[in-house]
């Protein structure tokens, strides 16, 4: 049984992959304080901005302009993730038509011209704007400010030890990935990037990541 299969909503799987370092259980306490304090921060200074982006939503496609969807989180734990809708409504029953259209390698999906954004969906996306309700997700402890981008269920049923790994600890809103070029990378490099994010973490080095976060996002590299 995978991990996937093995993960309900609410339950730990059991994953075979190569263990993770100890660290020291102050560390634990400060990553959850460096955690909620970003968190409020980050959703009261971009509160308006999330207002007129979820007004502009509602205007150009109609309907809820928040997206909820199911990812897989620390120890294969499922949580309902939510971020700001970049899609038309009925887009993601079109995925398994538009596979051969992925320009990236791996289990996972990406194009940079998605026929199925609505008109504000690119521009939330480069701007990383529609992951801004993430936060809530942080507030919630399903999710860190910083740690590997939590996958969707049918990515992971793909992944090999490797790969598992990135599920040991929680996933974050950014990241190394985020902040080095995202989808310009290969998945092999991700999934390294992810490992040595989980074999080097320290909570000087998350706050190190969220601040080259600033500029990695106005840049806009692989933003997409």
């Amino acid at each position: 049984m995978n991990v996937v299969e093995a993960a309900r909503p609410g339950r730990a799987a059991s994953l075979e992959v190569k263990p993770v370092r100890r660290v020291p259980a102050a560390y634990a306490a400060l990553k959850r304080s460096i955690d909620v304090a970003t968190a409020l921060a980050a959703l009261v200074l971009t509160a308006p901005i999330v207002a007129v982006a979820m007004a502009g939503i509602t205007l150009v496609s109609g309907g809820s302009p928040l997206f909820f969807q199911e990812r897989v989180g620390k120890d294969g734990r499922r949580f309902r993730m939510v971020k700001l809708r970049t899609m038309v409504y009925g887009a993601h029953a079109l995925h398994a038509d538009m596979r051969h259209l992925n320009e990236v390698d791996g289990p996972v999906f990406k194009m940079r011209a998605d026929p199925r954004l609505h008109p504000l969906g690119a521009f939330l996306r480069r701007t990383s704007i529609d992951e801004l309700p993430n936060f809530i997700n942080v507030l919630r402890g399903e999710m860190s400010a910083v740690g590997p981008r939590p996958p969707l269920p049918e990515e992971v049923a793909h992944y090999d030890a490797f790969a598992l790994r990135r599920l040991a600890v929680k996933p974050g809103v950014t990241g190394l990935w985020q902040i080095s070029g995202r989808s310009t990378l290969g998945f092999a490099e991700w999934m390294a990037l992810d490992n040595a994010y989980i074999d080097r973490w320290t909570p000087l080095m998350d706050l190190q990541i969220i601040l080259r976060t600033i500029p990695a996002v106005l840049r806009g590299v692989g933003a997409h």
